[in-house]
């Protein structure tokens, strides 16, 4: 089931979280907390490539796909874009399109004026 999400807002983004996450392997409420927590991993280690250079780029990619596997791909990007601030985006875009999760709309952001961070793209490549 996909639901579509006009505008994440801190009234609503829990709401949607919980109404997307679908894991059939799912213990309990902590492990939802869990799952949700990937996202400051994910800004954490973006902004260590940003601050350092340092590009764990496998621990990123499974982060991601983990995301996805229990959001959804697509709900899975638009939490992201609402959860990492906008210097981040490049980085995030290139990931997602890496791994063919780049929805075509993910609210207020025009994707196609994000670019491509293109150390990421040739680690990536190589992968």
């Amino acid at each position: 089931m996909e639901l579509f999400v006009d505008e994440l807002n801190e009234n609503n983004f829990l709401l949607f979280a919980m109404k997307m996450y679908d894991n059939p392997q799912f213990t309990g409420v902590e492990e939802f907390y869990e799952d949700l927590h990937r996202i400051k991993y994910i800004k954490r280690l973006l902004r260590r490539y940003e601050k350092t250079g340092e590009l764990r780029e496998r621990l990123i990619l499974n982060h991601i796909i983990i995301l996805a596997n229990v959001f959804s791909p697509s709900f899975c990007s638009k939490m992201l874009f609402y959860k990492l601030e906008e210097d981040l985006y490049p980085s995030l875009k290139t990931f997602l399109i890496y791994l063919e999760y780049l929805p075509d709309d993910v609210g207020d952001i025009d994707l196609d004026l994000i670019p491509l961070e293109d150390e990421i793209v040739e680690r990536l490549r190589e992968i």
